[in-house]
């Protein structure tokens, strides 16, 4: 399967979605991140995500594939933007069919933490002092069936959270 995962060009979601090709599934969950202007108290005037790019492909594959087997959902697909970006801008879609919603909404999240958590792509914010830092990554995790939503949401990226 040699479906693109990483993109250096803006991403576009409808063809992600499949809607005729999976006539059993009634369920759609889409995550959309979205760059935004502000992280941790500081105003972002933009981003660059940065990878290595083999690897990141491949986990984020082999994410696709494990959140199919683990929810049981016939569809994953996971494409992360890299580059510049500017505030608004698309840098990762997540998208699950499955035959109902339940499953759907379960399988989206567990797959974007999987690859916040799991990719080596990083992220680098540039404030609009004119200043620059990477992002403190989340640690790799074996614990992505119960997030701590309260922690998660502290610690989520401008483009995860």
């Amino acid at each position: 399967m040699n479906r693109i995962a990483l993109s250096h060009e803006p991403v576009a979601v409808e063809p992600l979605l499949e809607l005729d090709t999976h006539p059993e599934c009634g369920g759609l969950a889409l995550f959309v991140g979205t760059v935004r202007d502000h992280h941790e108290g500081r105003s972002v005037r933009h981003l660059k995500y940065t990878a290595h790019e083999p690897l990141a492909a491949k986990v984020i594959r082999e994410v696709e594939h494990s959140t199919r087997e683990r929810y049981g959902v016939p569809y994953v697909r996971i494409v992360h933007r890299l580059g510049d970006l500017a505030i608004g801008d698309i840098a990762i879609v997540c998208v699950v069919r499955a035959p109902h919603r339940a499953e759907a909404f379960a399988a989206c999240r567990y797959a974007v933490d999987a690859v916040k958590h799991g990719a080596p792509i990083w992220k680098e914010e540039f404030y609009t002092d004119g200043s620059s830092a990477f992002v403190e990554g989340c640690c790799i995790r074996d614990d992505l069936d119960e997030p701590d939503t309260a922690s998660h949401r502290h610690h989520s990226h401008a483009s995860h959270g």
